[in-house]
């Protein structure tokens, strides 16, 4: 996905996000920027994925760390409804060396160094109804809309292969905060979708210190790993993500 696709596919959904509050709400702005660094411990990938050669990603770019962002905005609509969109871009890229034949995408690469790209952004708007509210746990259920923009590259010499793949997929999403006392929280996030296909888990356990009624920054941990498994494509990655993040409302 190019500059300008981005771009519209990240105004796309906050667009659908903002025309479906009331007037009444749409001031009320939570903005987090959460950052910090990524490893990866797998990402195996063939393509095709019946017939190619399967490649461990994380051999050849390596293990990390590698600095990342993500960008939310959250609107609380009423007392029980709210909504959440999510840019999270990442791509990880390096060289190293294969020790065999590769066929990729059509083409074969021969034993020795190799260029390696991984690129997974993700676009995603969430619905979240409260579901629970009872001291100390407040917990929320509801659905996301994720578009995926993916792609992975190998290059030697001359010889470059990649495979872009765009797409929607839903998800099941739940998070829940627990109030530890007057200023810290301790939260679970969790976007997640299993199939025959394939499946994706998003899962962030943080530590949340309440500076202010508006502000707040959070420490902690992130996991993402799945994948899928068809004719066209075999690609599961395996992300782990020490992340600190802000958030202030408006």
């Amino acid at each position: 996905m190019n500059a300008n696709k981005q771009r519209w596919c990240l105004g796309s959904i906050c667009a659908a996000a903002y025309f479906m509050l009331p007037t009444t709400t749409r001031a009320d702005v939570n903005i987090e920027v959460e950052t910090g660094a990524v490893w990866q411990s797998r990402n195996d990938v063939a393509i095709p994925g019946d017939s190619g050669t399967r490649v461990a990603f994380d051999d050849i770019i390596g293990s990390g760390p590698w600095p990342f962002y993500r960008l939310y905005l959250d609107y609380q609509s009423s007392e029980r409804h709210a909504w959440r969109v999510l840019y999270a871009p990442l791509e990880l890229d390096g060289t190293g060396t294969i020790d065999h034949a590769v066929n990729f995408e059509g083409k074969t690469f021969t034993p020795g160094a190799v260029r390696a790209t991984y690129r997974f952004n993700s676009y995603r708007l969430t619905y979240r109804y409260l579901w629970h509210d009872t001291n100390p746990w407040q917990w929320h259920v509801g659905g996301t809309a994720k578009i995926r923009d993916a792609r992975v590259a190998l290059q030697q010499g001359s010889t470059q292969a990649d495979n872009d793949n765009v797409g929607f997929v839903p998800l099941l999403h739940v998070d829940g905060a627990a109030r530890l006392n007057e200023r810290w929280h301790a939260v679970v996030d969790v976007d997640v979708a299993a199939a025959p296909q394939g499946r994706a888990i998003d899962l962030a356990l943080k530590a949340r210190y309440q500076w202010s009624p508006q502000q707040n920054v959070s420490v902690g941990y992130r996991t993402l790993e799945g994948g899928a498994d068809n004719e066209k494509v075999y690609a599961f990655a395996w992300l782990h993500y020490l992340v600190v993040s802000a958030q202030a409302r408006f």
